[in-house]
């Protein structure tokens, strides 16, 4: 105990803030001492430490107690505190940002411990509160952050702002409360530092903004986010790169590009291939099967939504084969109807085709339009069904 205490007033004494980081972490070997750590060993050891670090330190250690008892939520509560007495010393250190790694170990750890948390049951507790609360003491460490308006851009507490928008995402994701992800978002787009921060912060980043954007059907946005962070995760981050393509794919897909068998095989992602091969022939029952029997995947990933919209794709493959098969630009609708029957679509009459083919149109994945008084759809004598397949 006095060796760390001695450790800690070294490297506070040199703004040393990547060991200190490392000496306040609940990963660190130092938490082997927490089983001999006490209210009056604290006590003792922190009158060596200078004011406002000992009232950091105190909390730290008091999370180590509350470790040592296995009590969830007493060791959030103390890391909680522990957060919020590291805003007073980051908004006292008004020209220095070098508690910045310390910063992001301890609010890491902060969401860490709110999930654990979570998993504790008690009367009192709603589901999510724990983890709103967290969020609440993350944006503290924000607004210190995005406050700090000083010309000198080596030593702004700005630099500590990805970080902090990275686990607040994270938990915004976890709550289902993307409508506050928005400002979070503004604030890294207007921010000088955008194309300066550490390349793992910005792969993360644009992974949950990818996420967020395929979300709110913008799939342009969220190919370009989500490819880029794929293209700049660590090629030996395999489980990482698995996790973004179980969204660009999807995202992909609805973009018309379809994924190699190879890529999928690669990243164990094969509930997929059987999805490319029913919408590439526009087989709805196939379709259907491979939803029904994948749908746990699905759903947890949360892209269940995503995928039912690729039946707009088969829908358009099946009308393409029968356009192929009449050689006619004058396509009955009754023919469509059959077609559809056939591959397994039930309970459907002319007017539902009807709509359905003026969906397909107004989506841009038929160019005509539809004859009601003859029952036809008149299709365009020019690349009626514009090109989707491609491959990634």
């Amino acid at each position: 105990m006095d060796s760390y205490i001695m450790q800690l007033r070294r490297v506070w004494n040199n703004q040393d803030g990547e060991a200190l980081a490392e000496l306040l972490s609940l990963r660190h070997s130092h938490t082997v001492i927490s089983h001999i750590i006490t209210e009056n060993s604290i006590v003792k050891a922190i009158e060596h430490l200078p004011t406002p670090f000992d009232d950091l330190v105190h909390l730290h250690l008091k999370t180590l107690i509350s470790i040592n008892k296995d009590d969830p939520r007493m060791m959030y509560n103390h890391q909680s505190s522990m957060v919020q007495s590291l805003i007073k010393i980051l908004q006292l250190q008004k020209e220095e940002n070098w508690m910045l790694p310390v910063m992001n170990v301890v609010c890491l750890e902060l969401r860490l411990l709110a999930i654990r948390a979570e998993k504790t049951k008690t009367k009192n507790t709603k589901p999510g509160e724990v983890l709103e609360k967290c969020a609440e003491c993350l944006m503290g460490c924000f607004r210190v952050c995005a406050a700090d308006n000083r010309s000198s851009e080596e030593d702004s507490k700005r630099w500590g702002m990805l970080a902090l928008v990275n686990q607040l995402l994270k938990v915004y994701f976890k709550i289902n409360k993307l409508h506050l992800c928005k400002p979070l978002i503004r604030a890294i787009e207007s921010s000088i530092y955008k194309d300066q921060f550490p390349l793992a912060q910005r792969v993360t980043y644009k992974f949950f903004v990818g996420r967020n954007a395929m979300f709110d059907s913008d799939y342009k946005a969220a190919d370009e986010y989500l490819t880029y962070a794929f293209e700049r995760c660590h090629r030996q981050s395999t489980k990482n790169k698995r996790l973004i393509l179980t969204y660009l794919v999807p995202v992909k897909m609805l973009l018309g590009y379809m994924p190699k068998q190879s890529l999928l095989e690669k990243y164990n992602l094969m509930e997929f291939w059987e999805l490319v091969e029913a919408v590439k022939r526009g087989d709805l029952r196939k379709l259907e099967t491979v939803m029904t029997q994948h749908e746990s995947f699905f759903i947890g990933a949360g892209i269940f939504l995503i995928v039912e919209k690729m039946k707009l794709i088969a829908y358009r493959n099946l009308f393409k084969k029968v356009w192929l098969a009449l050689n006619t630009h004058q396509i009955p609708v009754e023919n469509l109807l059959t077609a559809l029957e056939m591959y397994g679509v039930e309970d459907i009459d002319m007017d539902e085709t009807e709509c359905l083919v003026c969906n397909l149109i107004y989506d841009n994945k038929i160019k005509g339009y539809i004859s009601h008084q003859h029952k036809k759809l008149v299709i365009s004598k020019q690349n009626p069904f514009p090109r989707l397949s491609s491959i990634i």
